[in-house]
């Protein structure tokens, strides 16, 4: 298990990479972010986005599921979070773009009335280009070592 005292500023990783289908972006849209833009090609095709593309929402959804993926492939000990500190979407997230989610802690501290610590990272979503979509700066919490 890999506990709050096992993460440092500075540590890097890959959580994953994910396919985005056209049929994912519309239903996502159709049930949380009902735009023209995220529903309907030929009425995407008439916006400033020049064809159908993702909600941001979507995209962060997707992030949130690689981070959990890697989280328990790596066996961490995350207990939740209690937010993000920003969130910017950079460029939209196409039907067929493969997205890829780095991560870099830039902070980690101890709560001072529980057992566990907390973590501040910041998240990019690359495109297959290789140009970043979407930049997250949130904050995990995990769990301490019960003899620390």
């Amino acid at each position: 298990m890999k506990y709050w005292e096992d993460i440092k500023p500075g540590d890097t990783s890959t959580l994953g990479s994910y396919t985005v289908t056209a049929e994912e972006i519309i239903a996502f849209a159709k049930k949380y972010d009902p735009q023209p833009f995220h529903l309907d090609e030929e009425a995407a095709r008439r916006t400033i986005f020049g064809g159908l593309i993702a909600s941001g929402w979507h995209s962060c959804a997707i992030m949130m599921r690689l981070s959990v993926d890697a989280m328990r492939r790596e066996e961490m000990a995350g207990v939740g979070s209690p937010g993000i500190d920003s969130c910017r979407w950079h460029k939209p997230v196409r039907a067929g773009d493969t997205v890829t989610v780095r991560t870099e802690i830039t902070e980690t501290w101890p709560s001072r009335t529980k057992p566990l610590g907390f973590v501040r990272r910041k998240a990019e979503m690359l495109n297959q280009h290789g140009e970043v979509v979407l930049t997250v700066i949130g904050v995990g919490m995990f769990s301490r070592r019960a003899d620390e």
